[in-house]
């Protein structure tokens, strides 16, 4: 089993959620948070004052999966949120020991 952990932009969530429905994941976990990259953020006016943003808004998209839906789910991703402008995002993937549904006591596989 495999985490994917994706960095997007905020208005592409929806792009996501529905590429990763049509290829048969149903769950996943959204986070709003804030971070850059090589976009190092940008310089905005307020009250005629000049002032740096460091921090861009975005949006983590978690999920675990069994490891023949990897790839797949990555692709859908990728061609999800693309735009091909800088701050698209930056996909991270880990192993996963273990998985326990806490309602049922469900391990592993069957837990996803």
């Amino acid at each position: 089993m495999k985490k994917i952990e994706a960095i997007i932009k905020p208005f592409k969530l929806d792009d996501i959620r529905e590429a990763l429905s049509e290829i048969g994941i149903t769950g996943m976990t959204v986070t709003e948070v804030k971070g850059f990259g090589r976009q190092k953020g940008h310089t905005e006016l307020y009250r005629g004052a000049e002032y740096v943003v460091d921090f861009l808004p975005k949006t983590k998209v978690e999920l675990v999966v069994a490891e023949d839906k990897v790839e797949q789910c990555i692709d859908a991703i990728i061609q999800a949120a693309h735009t091909g402008k800088i701050g698209d995002g930056k996909i991270f993937v880990t192993d996963v020991q273990k998985i326990v549904r806490i309602r049922t006591g469900e391990t592993d596989e069957s837990a996803i």
